[in-house]
């Protein structure tokens, strides 16, 4: 298994990076999230995912811990490949598929392309619990605005700060103060304490 990649960008396009390492060119498949955390970055370092077919050896990357997991936990439920797995990714922030699944927002994943109400449903009966004892901080998401929360970890990632930082810490504010909060206090508070 190959824990991790480090080496320099020699090519980038939203599904993939090319990652020059040791003389050797490596084409890792990564999600949109990834994408956009490396945008600007020449010398990335990923933890992988290599998956092994018949037909090819498949290496997948990802900027965070947290991604790589789900990732793992998605194509383990029955009819999920690893190409799927990789559009869901690409289609919600890690912190709100993980709400999506641990709330059973059914219509969250079914709007997510390639994911039908039949699959939905099998995301959710098979990872709920155990995302549920993985992850006591997260919060159902229909428990506040999404709109909130995302406005204010984009702008804290934004700032500088590391998304799971960022989520952890808004969704700490909006549970503390029952939701009842703006996106400029969020933020606000979200600096004291980051």
């Amino acid at each position: 298994m190959i824990e991790y990649i480090n080496g320099k960008i020699t090519g980038r396009n939203p599904a993939f990076l090319i990652i020059e390492t040791g003389g050797i060119g490596y084409h890792v498949k990564i999600s949109l999230n990834t994408y956009s955390a490396v945008a600007d970055k020449e010398q990335v370092k990923l933890l992988t995912h290599l998956a092994i077919r018949e037909d090819a050896h498949l290496l997948y990357g990802f900027t965070e811990e947290s991604e790589r997991q789900l990732f793992r936990n998605l194509i383990s439920v029955s009819g999920i490949g690893t190409n799927t797995a990789i559009l869901i990714l690409s289609s919600l922030i890690t912190s709100e598929l993980k709400n999506a699944i641990i709330s059973g927002n059914i219509a969250l994943l079914k709007s997510i392309k390639g994911v039908g109400p039949k699959t939905a449903q099998r995301i959710i009966i098979e990872l709920q619990d155990s995302l549920k004892k993985g992850n006591p901080d997260i919060i159902p998401a229909t428990t506040f605005s999404s709109v909130a929360f995302n406005e204010s970890v984009s702008a804290l990632v934004m700032l500088g700060f590391k998304r799971p930082d960022a989520e952890r810490i808004v969704g700490k504010i909006m549970k503390d103060n029952n939701m009842n909060i703006s996106v400029e206090e969020i933020i606000k508070m979200s600096l004291k304490t980051l």
